[in-house]
């Protein structure tokens, strides 16, 4: 068992907002987001999070989060976040924890780290990485055949190399099959959410088209 007094993480920020990404958009969600990330994407809205923190205990963790539950309503959702997450290995130990007390756990990690540890309770949102995000030789594919319905594949789309590469391997992974929801996203004021939708419907494809919903309502502001 965990001591959740003796394991640590480096903490970029904790906070309460709408989900603004993935199957819950627009739930009111608790994001743990965690310090550090071995990635360089051109279009990353997180790189405050590369460095700095705060480390606190898992302990210390779940009491924060838990300040967010409110008396007679169930427990809110929780969203484990970045940088990249899974670069800190007290990640996972972190994710059973908050199962262990009843959230419902997503994790929001990149193509490039092993999920094959992560507690079978997660939701894992698994973000496979585009050409034009200048990462796509870290993408880890042996994921993939790891996840289940449970779990959700996204892609951040820059412009039609982008989406051409997403949708080959919408096909070659056969991911709509596998998945419980495959996520189409224009990366943030480089592509027209309506170019990108009108090329999900011209070729029928499987998938959810997601806008950031936080960023719409708030703009690049941290920590909402």
């Amino acid at each position: 068992m965990t001591d959740l007094n003796a394991e640590s993480l480096r903490i970029s920020e904790i906070f309460y907002s709408l989900q603004g990404e993935a199957r819950d958009s627009g739930r009111p969600t608790i994001f743990v987001r965690l310090t550090g990330c071995p990635l360089r994407c051109t279009y990353c809205d997180s790189e405050y999070a590369f460095y700095g923190g705060e480390r606190l205990s898992l302990a210390e963790i779940l009491q924060k989060v838990d300040g967010y539950a409110v008396r007679g309503y169930p427990l809110p959702r929780v969203c484990v976040t970045g940088g990249e997450p899974l670069a800190q290995p007290n990640c996972l130990p972190l994710l059973t924890a908050l199962c262990d007390a009843g959230y419902q756990v997503s994790l929001e990690t990149s193509g490039a780290m092993a999920v094959d540890e992560v507690d079978p309770r997660v939701s894992r949102v698994v973000d496979l990485k585009t050409p034009a995000s200048g990462e796509q030789s870290r993408n880890r594919m042996e994921n993939l055949p790891l996840l289940t319905e449970k779990d959700q594949v996204k892609f951040v789309i820059c412009d039609r190399g982008d989406y051409d590469w997403a949708k080959f391997a919408l096909d070659q992974y056969r991911l709509h099959e596998r998945v419980g929801e495959v996520l189409f996203s224009p990366s943030y004021e480089q592509l027209p959410a309506r170019q990108l939708a009108d090329w999900i419907i011209e070729d029928r494809l499987p998938v959810r088209m997601q806008l950031q919903l936080h960023k719409l309502l708030w703009g690049d502001i941290p920590g909402v």
